[in-house]
């Protein structure tokens, strides 16, 4: 277990500078462009394969940082650029997580490296959780898996929604019910190859943020998978919907589902993110404060300015404390019996909120257009208060975990 610190180590930091030019030099000098195309940018993903960032190894070796801090660290640089196109890069690792955390090493080592590609010819892969009555309230999918056992084969059909990449993945990861019976408990998830029939993409939507980044439905109509696109195997499945039959009877213990433990582990992720955004409109509201002059002086010698920068950036500061601290938890295998990821994402995401509308306000009508970036921070912000558990639903976890009580 690696002892707790504030201090990245030379080889973190060497990361991080590596970061943070690419972000600075490729992402940033894009952001306007692809936010407006609302494309997918796929020239600045291909770049980010060719140096190393876009691929198996580089995102193993981060998740893998024995302290923790390789992912939080590797996301607010990459979200620091801009969230839109950072999310392209990243979008894939949620699918990966969720092989990581629910299948076997065999598994693992065949579908992870086709989520990326190479640097040659790049692809994405998607996570299907969410449905169009079903988004926190995981408990009410709809999307199915029969087992064929004939053909060893899983039947899936169903809708899935806002899912990143989305029909353009060339690995799509999808959570179905398998036991409609034992609710949130009965879910299992499934890798559906390139080109299997029957997946399709349904609408693409036009967002208020991310703009760079691809969300779509996924219609998923008799689609078939070998009985070894189940992630764990059916032995574990089998295994674990008795146990979760056993303790329903006896009023017992919850069992996690696939979908949770995919989102618990990318929760202080998802905060980092968040603080990569909020860091990058403080930085803009900052400079600009110091040079931009009103009544003969540069407006941060008024307090009114003044004291809004420095309560954004202890704000920036609590949360990537709060992050850093879940992330290595997490790594070191530390319960959160406080509900301590979702603390993170709660506070970095409603700081990523609160600071980039503040950047806007410090920049005034400058804030308010597209010449200045802080419009699209804030507009990109809104996003983290939503996705992978929106902040009430953060709450209720918390609440749940504080109380052992079930608040509803």
């Amino acid at each position: 277990m690696a002892e707790f610190t504030m201090e990245l180590n030379d080889e973190q930091k060497e990361v991080r500078d590596w970061l943070h030019g690419f972000a600075a030099d490729v992402i940033r000098p894009a952001a306007a462009e692809w936010d407006e195309r609302e494309e997918t940018p796929w020239p600045v993903i291909q770049e980010a394969a060719k140096v190393g960032i876009y691929s198996l190894d580089f995102y193993a070796q981060q998740y893998f940082d024995p302290t923790g801090l390789g992912i939080p660290m590797a996301m607010e640089e990459l979200f620091w650029g801009d969230a839109g196109i950072a999310l392209s890069i990243v979008g894939t690792g949620l699918a990966a997580v969720g092989v990581l955390a629910n299948g076997t090493e065999e598994q693992i080592g065949t579908w992870i490296p086709q989520m990326y590609g190479d640097a040659n010819d790049v692809k994405v892969a998607a996570f299907c959780s969410s449905e169009p009555d079903a988004g926190s309230d995981v408990a009410s999918l709809r999307t199915r898996a029969v087992y064929d056992e004939a053909k060893d084969e899983w039947v899936i059909n169903g809708t899935k929604t806002w899912a990143t990449n989305g029909g353009i993945a060339n690995v799509h990861v999808v959570v179905a019910v398998v036991d409609p019976e034992l609710g949130s408990k009965g879910h299992a998830s499934f890798i559906v190859p390139p080109g299997t029939p029957g997946l399709a993409q349904g609408q693409k939507f036009k967002k208020h943020g991310i703009r760079a980044s691809h969300t779509a439905e996924v219609i998923l109509d008799q689609v078939r998978v070998p009985g070894s696109c189940l992630l764990g195997g059916k032995e574990k499945l089998d295994e674990r919907l008795a146990r979760a039959r056993e303790r329903a009877k006896a009023g017992g213990e919850r069992v996690k589902n696939a979908a949770m433990a995919t989102f618990e582990a990318s929760r202080p992720a998802v905060g980092a993110m968040a603080v990569g955004t909020a860091r990058a409109a403080y930085e803009v509201a900052l400079d600009y404060a110091k040079t931009r002059e009103q009544f003969g002086r540069p407006i941060i010698d008024n307090q009114g300015v003044a004291f809004q920068l420095a309560d954004m950036r202890t704000q920036i500061d609590a949360a990537r404390l709060l992050v850093w601290r879940a992330s290595w938890m997490a790594i070191s295998g530390k319960p959160f019996t406080a509900a301590e990821g979702s603390m993170s994402k709660l506070y970095a995401s409603e700081t990523a909120k609160k600071v980039t509308a503040q950047a806007v306000q410090i920049l005034g009508g400058n804030g308010y257009t597209r010449e200045y970036p802080v419009e699209r921070m804030h507009r990109d912000s809104a996003i983290y208060t939503i996705f992978e558990g929106t902040s009430e639903i953060q709450r209720l976890v918390i609440a749940r975990t504080l109380s052992g009580m079930p608040i509803r």
